[in-house]
């Protein structure tokens, strides 16, 4: 049930996002599910790269990653080694 007007798509019964427009996935970062805006589209730009080298392809992975996400600085490397073991698991299984 989503309504369309001039200020955007939104659920006419609960005023929120749509069920069908939520683009949130949650990763296990530091022990703890953590959602990442956006992560499908990151993962099949990236892998559009066709990348070997496991610091180039997670470096990728974060640029994009940040563009859709706060990524705290003190956990920077714990979502780089998480996002990149998601990446394995879906992508190149």
């Amino acid at each position: 049930m989503e309504e369309i007007d001039k200020d955007g798509n939104y659920c006419s019964i609960c005023g929120g996002i749509p069920p069908e427009k939520i683009t949130t996935r949650r990763v296990m970062i530091d022990g703890r599910e953590t959602g990442i805006d956006q992560l499908d589209f990151v993962f099949e730009e990236v892998r559009k790269l066709d990348l070997k080298d496991d610091s180039i392809l997670a470096e990728e992975i974060m640029k994009r990653v940040k563009v859709f996400n706060y990524v705290p600085s003190k956990k920077e490397a714990l979502y780089r080694e998480a996002l990149l073991r998601e990446y394995r698991q879906e992508v190149q299984p």
